[in-house]
């Protein structure tokens, strides 16, 4: 005869075939095994961790491995993960980023602490440290030559259009000024060596410059994130007017197709192979020296197959000298550029990221920047 904890898990494990409880209510992920016997809902294992720092408000315990009594199991019964979406994520704005399992901590905690600690969702002027459409505070920013971080006042405006930033928090100037037309944030806490860390950037004269902020406290570097969000959704309501909201939230921010090291050779290819860090960014590929360099070396746009942009495993025979083993050349109406991989995974990573910006067609827009397209050799 079954124990009344074998019946009561039973129960609870009917409960994940009902709609929306077969998938983690915070990221996602599918086939969650921990429930929050407090708010009613199923999570995966990363998101139920993130919970026990609200434990005032969310209790959590694995489906499996933990007793239930039968009063929890009916309170998850008449709420569950849909009926807990519709109540704490009832008013969010389309510009909010909605973190997935492969984001960084910190945007899933923050979330989480959003959604059932701080009610943001809920009640809409709580959202306005983000949605003012002005912000303004300190953050701490990597200096570009002697990579310290030094506190730098920023402030962003919709209504000029630009983040800015001063060396002194009783300046009048801004040291750089950074348009929201072309502005870009994403968490890079492994780079950057900081929990918080976010990389920044901008085009000035067509070439991409990378700052890198942090602050000490999560909720205000998030809050800074979905800012710069608002300010781009904004910008782009007014560029294209009519676009559907669904359209235009894939554009506000984006996280990089690829990064790592790879070798590089010269235009000529009798050059020796450098060591150097490469990002894709959507179309751009880019190479530094350091990771945390302020400005690429070097900028390559790759269009479209379609444009006569190819992607190939390998080296020409003809190349001579010391390089890693793992070619890839990449073909371009003006030249070819040769790189070199350390491992085949490396390579398959690269070609796949090369392949399927190649494998899309370009868009009007894009073909004004491969026309004033610049790259260093």
């Amino acid at each position: 005869m079954a124990t009344a904890s074998e019946t009561n898990r039973r129960q609870l494990l009917k409960l994940l075939d009902r709609e929306g409880n077969g998938n983690c209510v915070d990221c996602g992920v599918a086939d969650p095994e921990w429930a929050s016997s407090t708010l009613g809902v199923f999570m995966c294992q990363s998101c139920s961790g993130l919970h026990r720092n609200i434990p005032q408000i969310s209790r959590v315990k694995s489906i499996l491995m933990d007793p239930w009594e039968a009063e929890e199991v009916k309170f998850i019964a008449s709420t569950g993960n849909n009926a807990a979406i519709a109540k704490y994520e009832q008013k969010i704005p389309p510009f909010y980023y909605k973190p997935t399992n492969a984001d960084c901590r910190l945007l899933r905690e923050q979330w989480i602490r959003a959604k059932y600690e701080r009610n943001e969702f809920m009640f809409v002027d709580r959202q306005e440290p983000y949605s003012a459409g002005y912000r303004e505070g300190s953050l701490w920013k990597r200096g570009r030559d002697n990579g310290q971080f030094l506190s730098r006042r920023f402030i962003l405006s919709e209504r000029e259009g630009a983040l800015k930033y001063f060396n002194k928090h009783d300046a009048r100037e801004p040291k750089a000024v950074m348009k929201i037309q072309s502005l870009n944030a994403s968490f890079q806490p492994e780079k950057i060596s900081q929990p918080h860390g976010l990389q920044i950037t901008y085009l000035k004269d067509n070439s991409t410059r990378n700052i890198f902020v942090y602050h000490e406290d999560g909720k205000e570097m998030v809050d800074w994130f979905n800012a710069i969000r608002a300010a781009r959704f904004h910008y782009l309501q007014v560029a294209y007017p009519g676009a559907h909201d669904t359209d235009l939230v894939p554009k506000l921010t984006r996280n990089y197709m690829r990064e790592g090291y790879m070798e590089k050779t010269g235009p000529r290819h009798t050059e020796g192979f450098k060591k150097r860090w490469f990002t894709m960014d959507d179309r751009r590929l880019m190479y530094f020296k350091d990771p945390l360099d302020a400005y690429a070396r070097g900028e390559v746009f790759i269009g479209s197959k379609e444009n006569s942009y190819i992607i190939l495993p390998g080296l020409p025979p003809s190349i001579q000298g010391n390089h890693w083993p793992f070619g890839i050349t990449i073909v371009t109406p003006d030249r070819k550029f040769l790189f070199a991989c350390q491992t085949e995974e490396d390579q398959q990573g690269w070609i796949a990221a090369f392949q399927k910006v190649v494998n899309r067609p370009m868009l009007p827009q894009e073909y004004a920047v491969e026309a004033h397209f610049k790259h260093k050799p």
